[in-house]
């Protein structure tokens, strides 16, 4: 099967669904720009809560987590996903601001599989989501 996405046609099954959990609008067209540039398709949700049911419904193939968001934060959401058995098999990478060591190592701990701090460069995002999925 192919699908038509972003003017290139892609083989169904070379591409990723990818769910990017983030409440600022620029950071996910950002995001969603070279994941489809990339051959992915992306599904979006703009808060935790919402990126936890997206998660269960749409079962993607990888989650790009914000941390800093209204409500729950990304670190919650990172842990609710990793220990719920429906989304933990669901790898995760947070994306986020907080650049420190400590939040690195936190957001490893709460089961993400990746870290990335903010501004991203693509061509690390997509080398990262390509370790990951064993591309």
């Amino acid at each position: 099967m192919y699908l038509y996405v972003n003017k290139q046609i892609y083989e169904d099954d070379k591409m990723a669904r990818v769910l990017i959990v983030d409440d600022s609008p620029t950071e996910v067209h950002v995001l969603k720009n070279i994941l489809e540039n990339n051959g992915h398709l992306v599904i979006s949700a703009d808060n935790a809560e919402d990126g936890i049911a997206a998660a269960k419904q749409e079962k993607p193939d990888l989650i790009l987590m914000d941390v800093v968001m209204p409500g729950m934060n990304g670190f919650q959401a990172t842990r609710a996903l990793t220990k719920d058995t429906a989304t933990s098999a669901i790898p995760i990478i947070i994306v986020t601001t907080k650049d420190q060591e400590t939040d690195r190592v936190w957001g490893l701990r709460q089961g993400a599989k990746d870290y990335i701090s903010k501004p991203v460069l693509a061509e690390e995002l997509v080398r990262k989501i390509k370790v990951i999925l064993g591309g």
